[in-house]
């Protein structure tokens, strides 16, 4: 009999899991878009291996704040704005939504710089790879089922494990590295800038919405609680070390001499690879991480959207189709059709592709902590008692929270003035 149970037990884990696995991998594949693969590559080439130990550390944090919306999304039912609208009325429901544009917006300007720079690399002018991008960009929403769309992202955004492979082949020198993460310019203005934008790029605020939402477009419940967390974590882990490991790249080819550099273009990023895999290889490494990471990070950003902007206008999910029209808000085409074409018209218009990828993720600096306010105050009053946020783990995520956000506001401020 116990040999029967089991039997029954081991197949039903296997499939709790499998159901809960997608939105915590999909979600960190996606937070390693090309922003972010540029903003660590450019602090590695211009401060060495500085700001690697920042990198690393916010492994933890990411997973707190991510997790918060995982809890949020099983033990509720509702996604990030509808519970926001609930519990605090239409208004901030609305500007929640509103900072979610500008952060898409800017994840979508990101991605179009990477497409822009990887064409450049080829020899391809943006004029050509930049409306072939947003063409293909417009087209996402006509996408079928959230399962279908999921497992796709996820086999796109696996070619960005090929920089954690890279970073392996690098043989650093470890006396340097302890040397300079001893060694930090705190004076420096541009260290803080750079700093605040790696924050920036590591917490996007479309991530909360994304991974809370999908929680609830799945139907998770709480047997899938455990399976989702371990989801997130992985994710969590695989998204830094990613980061890390360009960072880490660039730090070693890029940023060995003795003065930094400043990157000037997005193709500059692949000579890093190319001591250690070929000039070729090399080329060709860097062009389908970062173009995976893209497209992983646009149909991110575009369901995010989509179903903030209809939570946020009261639509509900029908509990006989979860897997229905996912872009169901009236006003969500023209909104995402206005983030897509103001995004290739700002990346066609702008030269420095690298800076301007870099911006785009101080942005997201000073919209992280009205996300991360609200997500506390849910997961303290909504959830059901046995689930809330308290004790000694509910100090410790306010405290870790709010260092995050004061050093990624003070780290732009500062680097602004």
């Amino acid at each position: 009999m116990p040999n029967r149970v089991e039997t029954i037990a081991r197949p039903r884990s296997l499939l709790v899991f499998v159901v809960s696995i997608g939105p915590g991998i999909l979600v960190m594949l996606a937070d390693t878009d090309a922003g972010n693969v540029v903003t660590a590559a450019q602090s590695g080439a211009q401060w060495g291996f500085r700001l690697l130990p920042l990198l690393l550390g916010l492994i933890p944090v990411l997973y707190m704040v991510q997790e918060l919306a995982v809890r949020l999304g099983i033990f509720t039912g509702l996604g990030y704005s509808e519970l926001v609208r609930r519990h605090f009325g239409a208004t901030w429901a609305w500007v929640m939504a509103a900072g979610l544009v500008v952060a898409v917006a800017g994840s979508m300007t990101t991605e179009f710089a990477a497409v822009a720079g990887i064409g450049e690399l080829y020899g391809v002018s943006r004029n050509l790879t930049v409306p072939i991008a947003a063409s293909a960009l417009l087209l996402i929403v006509l996408s079928g089922s959230y399962r279908r769309v999921e497992r796709i992202a996820i086999c796109i955004g696996a070619f960005e494990l090929a920089f954690l492979l890279v970073a392996l082949r690098t043989h650093p020198n470890f006396a340097t590295i302890g040397h300079q993460v001893s060694d930090l310019p705190l004076g420096d203005s541009g260290f803080w800038l750079l700093a605040a934008a790696l924050i920036g790029a590591v917490f996007n605020p479309w991530m909360v919405f994304y991974q809370q939402s999908a929680m609830a477009q799945k139907r998770l419940s709480e047997q899938h609680y455990g399976a989702a967390r371990g989801d997130t974590a992985v994710g969590a882990v695989l998204t830094q070390l990613v980061s890390a490991s360009v960072l880490f790249v660039a730090a070693a080819t890029l940023g060995s001499g003795n003065a930094p550099v400043s990157l000037e273009s997005v193709g500059q990023i692949s000579e890093a690879l190319t001591p250690h895999l070929g000039v070729g290889a090399g080329r060709l490494v860097f062009s389908l991480g970062v173009l995976g990471a893209s497209i992983v990070a646009a149909i991110v950003c575009s369901l995010a959207l989509a179903w903030a902007l209809g939570e946020a206008a009261g639509h509900h999910r029908s509990p006989r189709s979860p897997e229905g029209q996912l872009f169901h808000a009236p006003m969500f085409y023209g909104v995402y059709a206005a983030c897509v074409l103001g995004g290739a018209a700002v990346v066609w218009a702008v030269r420095d592709l690298v800076w301007l990828t870099v911006w785009a993720q101080i942005i997201n600096a000073f919209l992280l902590p009205m996300v991360i306010i609200f997500l506390v105050i849910l997961a303290v009053s909504v959830l059901p008692h046995p689930r809330r946020l308290r004790g000694w783990y509910l100090g410790l995520v306010v405290i870790t929270a709010t260092l995050t956000c004061a050093c990624g506001i003070f780290g732009a401020v500062h680097g602004l003035l």
